[in-house]
């Protein structure tokens, strides 16, 4: 068992830093605003309460949500301009100070590309360090499904995505932080998992986490100490 104090010492000697996006970097879920904009809110968010609690195969529960929402380019669109992602508090503050640390910063996600990207370039994370889902389109904007050959529209999609990391830069120690179960299963490869509750308490990652915090003013206290 790692003890406390030795999780504290990995997170502030990482030279990566991974955060899932919705519901840890920003307070809604993206697949749940977009299904809104599309007028399947209900039967979508049910699905997605589900499959973060692992009930349901990730690409499965995926390939379902999409099939009922169905969304046009225009109306991501629309979504990231009339309706954009609002940011947890304090996590512009980490990812500056892990950045002026050099940690490099990766955003991986089970959402969408589009608006995960939207969310980097306002956190100053690089597209290059975003993993995430593309959506598909016809020439005439209508929803054609999404790309299966990415690592994140799959079960344990993330861990596949972090033993790339390491491969590809070499990083020796990298902490996921997340609040759901695809997130907590990535660890390992991540050599570390912070399980996040402040925007929603998934009770099996609160239960399981080894680190777990409702605030990420106390990551930016142990980067300061």
């Amino acid at each position: 068992m790692v003890s406390h104090s030795e999780l504290r010492k990995l997170f502030c000697s990482a030279d990566a830093v991974c955060f899932d996006v919705d519901s840890t970097v920003i307070r809604e879920e993206g697949i749940d605003e977009l299904a809104k904009i599309c007028g399947v809110a209900d039967a979508v968010s049910e699905m997605t309460k589900r499959a973060m609690g692992g009930a349901v195969p990730f690409r499965a529960a995926l390939t379902e949500r999409l099939a009922l929402i169905q969304p046009s380019r225009e109306q991501v669109q629309r979504l990231i301009n009339e309706h954009p992602p609002h940011l947890t508090p304090g996590i512009r503050e980490l990812v500056s100070r892990l950045q002026e640390r050099n940690v490099q910063v990766f955003l991986i996600s089970g959402g969408f590309r589009s608006i995960v990207e939207h969310v980097a370039s306002k956190l100053n994370i690089p597209s290059t360090n975003v993993f995430a889902n593309r959506l598909k389109f016809y020439f005439n904007g209508e929803y054609a499904g999404f790309d299966e050959t990415q690592p994140t529209a799959e079960s344990g999609g993330k861990g596949k995505v972090i033993k790339l990391l390491k491969e590809k830069f070499h990083f020796k120690k990298i902490v996921m932080i997340g609040d759901g179960a695809t997130d907590m299963e990535a660890c390992p490869p991540a050599d570390v998992f912070i399980g996040f509750g402040g925007n929603v308490i998934r009770q099996q990652v609160k239960d399981n986490a080894k680190w777990y915090i409702t605030d990420f003013v106390e990551l930016l206290g142990e980067l300061e100490e």
